[in-house]
């Protein structure tokens, strides 16, 4: 079993900054796979970015490529998802989430925080 609790997020300006943590609870966190989605209101779940269990691979959905950097410290058990440029659009509820297989689906990942609540809007 593995929980996961994230935290870091909150009302930001267009083009401001957050970075998001997600701590996990086990001793087995370096074993997994971790992947960052976000739900807005009245959409589906998406995929936002995913880090290899090591944290040397990283795959980023195109919507946040080259804004958003993902990485972790196996020795804390925490992966984090440095946000910056952000847009409205970002909006959503983020989710941190763990399994053992990469990649973009939910379905691969066993393991779910609750969430934070991320909103940018000036």
């Amino acid at each position: 079993q593995v929980q996961l609790v994230e935290s870091g997020g909150g009302l930001v300006q267009p083009g401001g900054s957050l970075r998001l943590s997600c701590g996990a609870s086990g001793r087995t966190f370096s074993s997994y796979v971790m992947g960052w989605f976000r739900q807005a209101p009245g959409k589906e779940r998406e995929f936002v970015a995913t880090i290899s269990s090591s944290g040397g691979r990283t795959l980023y959905a195109d919507s946040v490529k080259g804004r958003f950097t993902c990485s972790r410290d196996n020795a804390k058990n925490t992966v984090y998802l440095q946000m910056n440029s952000l847009k409205p659009e970002d909006t959503a509820v983020y989710y941190c989430a763990a399994g053992l297989r990469p990649g973009t689906s939910t379905s691969l990942y066993d393991y779910w925080g609750r969430g934070t609540q991320v909103t940018v809007s000036s």
